[in-house]
């Protein structure tokens, strides 16, 4: 072997040396057997993983608290330009490893796990957080398909991006309820709440998306520009890439909210009403969700500043004579200006609904109190050690024609063994408004409902939930009930081509085209990874 030869290697190991101390700062953990030894030669990207037990640890588990699986490293990146490096590089390597972008941890079945590969920690994109990645545009003249927007990063919150649109006079138009969320992580599956009836859900309200593919390409696409990468990821599970930013619609934001909620006994009735309230011919409530309480969760459930004490104890006894009651929650935005008018159009609604007479309650608040109401609940949780508890959720898609047998057999049925806390949501929502060339999969009916069973139990005894939830799978599946799971959860491939029906050589085609090593998103499960091409009929 010549001298330079050997001068050469000396070089490579001394610089392999320090880079593998670069990247192990602060801890003394092994280079892990997962990972290509020669990811240490890319100073750009091992620099910025992270190995030790703290970073692990937390991409380790997520919101559900029902599933464990560690990763090789944490990616802390700084631009998007660090994450098609980590893609790039991985899709090149004779050993590739997967990789999954994990925004706040929200998943409940580890969709965001990368068991033995990479977990890109999102939130390093912003700098930690906060709005350094938010643009609000209030009009651009050179192209009347654009009016207002907002470009957001992946990674950003949408409650961030809340308050940046709100100092413009400006608001998305469509929300999930909770707001702690990122906008990368809802729009890789929907993003649906009471005003989906109205504006679809969030993936139907995105104009522009930046993607990194499954080979580490970065890609600006739209509907009319990449269109079906564009339509492929929104609803996509992150299959097909990850999503560094959004330009979502926006309008003006309203300054007040009218907050309604009428209590029922009989669920054909609140249905019936329901669908009343989302109709084409009734544009007054700009959300309408609903809920169902059992006699044992009203006063847990409800102890909010909404109801008074002596309210909540009428609703109690009405819940302990009947068992199980339903609430209906309906809200219109306004401006100050227009209250009286509010006041009027409402009281003649209210004359129309079948609720149980005395049982209507209203409150007034600010938009934007209105669309983070779920945070105080989440502050008092958290207080009370009560939000870091196992989540086994359960949501599904359930067709208008079969929503009273769902009722009779898991509310009036299965649920009267349930004895754990947490909401229980039900609201129609309509087909129309989702566009059939997303991803995601709803009901072939026009109006379906939305049911999530949002229960919490304790660390010992979460299994009887997780028992509850298949034995509802298996009266839907025994009674015809043809359902959707939203945000899915499976453990077999057969059980996802199930779940897209006709959609799933589309699926696969465009994870071939655009994650053809299924190196991406491993976590929900569909497809081996990471793993070689293989032709469609091997799917």
């Amino acid at each position: 072997m010549n001298s330079s030869l050997c001068f050469l290697m000396l070089i490579t190991s001394i610089a392999t040396a320090s880079l593998l101390s670069i990247s192990m700062v602060g801890h003394t953990n092994p280079w892990p057997s997962s990972l290509p030894r020669d990811l240490l030669l890319r100073p750009d990207i091992a620099a910025k993983l992270r190995l030790d037990p703290e970073s692990l640890a937390l991409a380790s588990t997520d919101f559900g608290r029902l599933n464990h699986a560690a990763p090789a490293a944490v990616f802390c990146p700084s631009s998007p330009l660090d994450v098609a490096a980590l893609v790039e590089f991985s899709y090149a390597s004779p050993a590739p490893f997967a990789i999954a972008a994990r925004g706040r941890g929200h998943s409940v079945r580890g969709q965001a796990f990368a068991a033995g590969g990479v977990v890109v920690r999102m939130e390093a994109l912003g700098g930690g957080g906060g709005e350094g990645r938010i643009n609000v545009t209030d009009y651009r003249p050179d192209d009347s398909r654009f009016m207002s927007y907002v470009d957001a990063g992946g990674e950003q919150m949408w409650i961030d991006v809340l308050h940046a649109t709100l100092e413009r006079g400006l608001a998305p138009r469509s929300w999930t309820d909770y707001l702690y969320l990122t906008v990368g992580g809802t729009l890789s599956n929907g993003g649906i709440s009471g005003q989906a009836f109205r504006h679809g859900p969030q993936i139907s309200n995105v104009y522009e998306l930046d993607v990194i593919t499954g080979t580490g390409e970065m890609v600006t696409c739209s509907e009319d520009e990449h269109s079906e990468l564009f339509f492929a990821v929104l609803g996509g599970l992150g299959q097909f890439g990850i999503i560094t930013r959004a330009r979502i619609a926006l309008e003006p934001a309203p300054q007040r909210v009218r907050w309604v909620r009428l209590i029922y006994t009989d669920f054909a009735t609140f249905a019936a009403d329901q669908e009343r309230l989302i109709s084409p011919s009734n544009e007054y409530f700009h959300y309408v969700e609903g809920s169902l309480l059992m006699d044992h969760t009203i006063i847990s459930s409800w102890r909010s500043s909404f109801f008074s004490g002596e309210d909540l104890d009428r609703i109690s006894g009405l819940g302990a004579r009947h068992g199980t009651i339903y609430c209906l929650e309906a809200s219109v935005y306004y401006d100050s200006v227009a209250s009286s008018f509010v006041d009027q159009e409402l009281e003649l609604l209210l004359e129309s609904l079948n609720f149980v007479p005395g049982f209507a309650f209203t409150n007034d608040v600010t938009y934007l109190s209105f669309l983070d109401r779920m945070h105080d609940g989440e502050l008092k949780l958290r207080s009370m050690g009560l939000w870091d508890l196992p989540h086994p959720w359960l949501n599904l898609l359930v067709p208008k024609s079969r929503i009273l047998d769902f009722d009779q057999g898991v509310f009036k049925g299965i649920l009267t063994r349930n004895h754990s806390f947490g909401p229980i949501l039900v609201y129609p929502t309509t087909k129309n408004k989702w566009d059939g060339r997303l991803s995601a999969v709803i009901p072939d009916e026009e109006i379906f409902y939305a049911v999530g069973l949002l229960l919490s139990a304790t660390a010992e005894g979460w299994e009887y939930l997780e028992d509850q939830n298949r034995d509802i799978v298996q009266f839907c599946d025994q009674a015809g009930i043809r359902f959707k799971k939203y945000l899915p959860h499976y453990t077999t491939q057969e059980e996802w081509r199930k779940h897209f029906g006709t959609a799933w050589d589309k699926f696969v085609e465009m994870k071939q085209k655009h994650d053809p090593k299924a190196l991406l998103s491993p976590g929900q499960g569909i497809f081996p990874s990471p793993s070689a091409v293989q032709p469609l009929s091997k799917y």
